[in-house]
């Protein structure tokens, strides 16, 4: 049993809870766009003195490793390394979309029928018609390996001819009329969450399965590119 702080920043959704075994006891999230800034920090605070501790009674510090916004990531991630290393608490990466997937395949969500043995496809949006993506199978294990992919009439073609596969999270929705086959399963409202990190870091935790606090870095998948602002800057 370990009690862990896990932290989800790798989307417009700031989210931190507080879990032990596994099980969330406390959780602060917002959609408010751009908070990760302003409102991670706050919510640690806020957690830690709900539940009367500070960040040496944790056993360890869980963040989202992306794929997902840059800018996101790398305030979660460096916020993450911070509270570790001043408190030399181990630092546990969790997949964003091997979350998200949980979220679904851990049977949490209505009118989701695991006898048929599907697939689950989380997606982050990338922009246009471009996500971060990857395939699970019920038991959360990986089957295509993460990657961001430009989507059209023929994405999946193959895997759903096989086998139903749900499709969910912020980039799912824009993609649904591109990939229409009676297998193909779309869920609304399934977005990345600090809660959907528990069991994932509980059990990394178990298998002391911890990475480089000095080293770490996010998993971006795509580089930074940064954009010129349309504002007339001379007024």
């Amino acid at each position: 049993m370990a009690l862990i702080l896990n932290i989800e920043t790798s989307t417009p959704i700031c989210s931190v809870c507080l879990a032990t075994d596994g099980q969330v006891i406390a959780l602060r999230e917002t959609d408010e766009d751009k908070s990760h800034a302003t409102r991670l920090t706050v919510y640690i605070d806020e957690i830690l003195k709900e539940q009367n501790i500070t960040i040496n009674d944790l056993d360890a510090i869980a963040v989202s490793q992306g794929p997902g916004s840059y800018t996101g990531l790398r305030i979660g991630v460096s916020t993450a390394k911070g509270l570790c290393y001043g408190a030399s608490k181990p630092l546990i990466a969790i997949s964003t979309l091997q979350a998200l997937a949980w979220q679904v395949s851990s049977g949490k969500i209505e009118n989701v029928d695991l006898a048929d043995d599907p697939w689950f496809c989380p997606m982050i949006d990338a922009r246009r018609m471009e996500v971060f993506t990857a395939l699970y199978d019920k038991e959360n294990q990986l089957q295509k390996e993460i990657s961001a992919d430009i989507i059209d009439e023929q994405s999946f073609q193959e895997i759903i001819d096989q086998r139903p596969v749900y499709f969910f999270g912020n980039g799912a929705i824009k993609c649904q009329e591109m990939i229409q086959h009676k297998n193909a399963r779309f869920i609304e409202n399934v977005e990345a969450s600090s809660a959907s990190m528990a069991s994932l870091s509980e059990l990394a935790y178990a298998n002391n399965q911890f990475v480089d606090v000095a080293y770490f870095e996010p998993f971006y998948l795509k580089d930074f590119i940064a954009t010129v602002s349309k504002k007339n800057i001379l007024g």
